[in-house]
């Protein structure tokens, strides 16, 4: 117990002390809980009697050691090299004497890493939802079966996972976990290329707090993804593009949905339909649907970059009522110029295990996600298709933290415009490509403008992707 307590007071400091607006926004607000030492003892001031947790809490400096000691072969920026013991880098400097340097082997690790973190980095779920808004009652009347089923539904996973009175009192959430990705498989017209060599370990620490707030960062391989929301936009914060908005209405962290945030996942399905019933490993589950509306995807939408759909699909077991499974896709066109336009089809599936009760709320204590990545529309013999695959654990978990304020979400100073999409945060020929589009586009609009101004003959179009 003096671990547990050591634990929070040590957290509730640490919150504290970066709360002054005047903070350098250098780093993130968390970031310093994962750059704590392990000290002597436990502190002695007891938590606050509100705090939930899990029972897998652990001293500071055991939890959140740094992802990985000693240097990084592909040159990535690693935890803090003061704690790098002497029998590591040994093992590092006595491996690159005994092997040829490969150039092209460390730049493909980075791009692997790069088309990872872009992916599963902090993508987000289809459509707005806010805390704030009530719950949909059970009504039948005047109801077509498909969404009255889909409310009984909701109405039992509420139950299973504890009850709306006790999901209603947390104000805020913590959680810290592990992860490990991996491009499993590349795929063209002509082979398959297995790739066994590239995976990254890593970890991630997610905030959230009402009304609509979230904070999460992810580091895996020696780079980091910082994304938030401060209930009124999303930025996210990448080495290759820096600090940007994403554009279209708030929305939630598909990450949180994946088990940890239970109110948020029946507030997301509160439209959907029940499409039908389906045996998930050996085990009957109802199929919920959501799809993002046109007006959300028109305003997700970018110049050349053009989202055609987007639904999410969530299997909730009949025999528990938990939710144990989540596919999620979109699929984006992309006209480059006067050519052929082109598409890319992304699915992300994941399945969700291990639940356990922390203070009565369950929580999906493990996970594993397949990502598929599909690219066609030049010829018919021109489509790849990337396999990708991540597999999470929950380490803590933690409600009702004390000291957590909204200042702690306050997104970053340098924040530029959208990118075109999601696609151009991870592959640099699309991207050169949609940018070139996306300058004619707005060159165009330019032209038409300074027509019927002729106030404007001074202004710089710059463009931002």
């Amino acid at each position: 117990m003096e671990k547990k307590h050591g634990f929070f007071s040590s957290l509730k400091q640490e919150v504290i002390r970066t709360l002054s607006p005047s903070r350098s926004r250098g780093g993130s607000p968390m970031s310093g809980l994962l750059r704590r030492k392990k000290t002597g003892g436990a502190l002695t001031s007891p938590p606050d009697p509100v705090v939930w947790r899990s029972g897998s809490l652990r001293p500071v400096g055991g939890a959140l050691a740094p992802l990985m000691e000693g240097p990084d072969p592909d040159g990535g920026e690693t935890g803090d090299p003061r704690r790098n013991n002497g029998s590591a880098l040994g093992q590092w400097v006595k491996g690159q004497l005994y092997r040829a340097p490969s150039v092209s082997s460390a730049a493909c690790r980075r791009s692997d890493l790069r088309v990872l973190l872009g992916v599963l980095g902090a993508p987000l779920a289809p459509v707005h939802v806010s805390s704030l808004d009530p719950l949909p009652l059970l009504s039948i009347k005047d109801t077509p079966i498909e969404t009255s089923s889909a409310q009984y539904i909701l109405q039992q996973y509420t139950a299973a996972s504890g009850g709306q009175m006790l999901q209603n009192s947390v104000k805020n959430a913590y959680a810290m976990g592990k992860v490990r990705m991996t491009t499993s498989e590349f795929e063209t017209a002509s082979k398959v290329i297995k790739n066994r060599n590239s995976a990254h370990a890593g970890g991630f620490v997610l905030w959230q707090m009402d009304p609509d707030m979230w904070y999460v960062e992810l580091a895996v391989g020696g780079s980091k993804v910082h994304a938030g929301c401060n209930g009124k936009l999303v930025w996210r914060h990448t080495p290759w593009l820096g600090a940007h908005t994403a554009k279209g209405p708030v929305r939630p962290l598909r990450r949180a949905l994946q088990g940890l945030d239970p109110r948020t996942t029946v507030s997301l399905f509160a439209d959907a339909r029940c499409v039908g019933e389906k045996k998930l490993n050996g085990e009957d589950c109802f199929i919920l649907k959501l799809c993002a509306d046109p007006q959300t995807l028109k305003a997700r939408s970018d110049g050349p970059a053009e989202i055609i759909r987007h639904a999410l699909f969530g299997y909730f077991s009949q025999k528990t009522g938990l939710l144990l499974y989540l596919e999620d896709s979109h699929l984006t066109r992309i006209q480059c110029g006067g050519g052929d336009a082109v598409y890319w089809e992304t699915t992300i599936n994941s399945f969700l295990h291990d639940y356990r009760p922390v203070d009565g709320i369950m929580i999906a204590h493990s996970g594993h996600s397949v990502v598929t990545l599909f690219r066609f529309g030049e010829t018919a013999m021109s489509h790849t298709k990337t396999r990708m695959e991540e597999s999470w654990t929950i380490e803590e978990v933690a409600f009702n933290v004390p000291g957590l304020s909204e200042d702690c979400f306050i997104p970053p100073a340098d924040l530029r415009s959208g990118s075109i999409s999601d696609i151009s945060e991870f592959h640099p020929d699309e991207r050169e490509k949609s940018a070139l589009a996306l300058s004619a586009y707005r060159a165009k609009v330019a032209a038409l403008e300074k027509a019927d101004d002729s106030c404007t003959d001074n202004v710089t179009w710059r463009m931002e992707v």
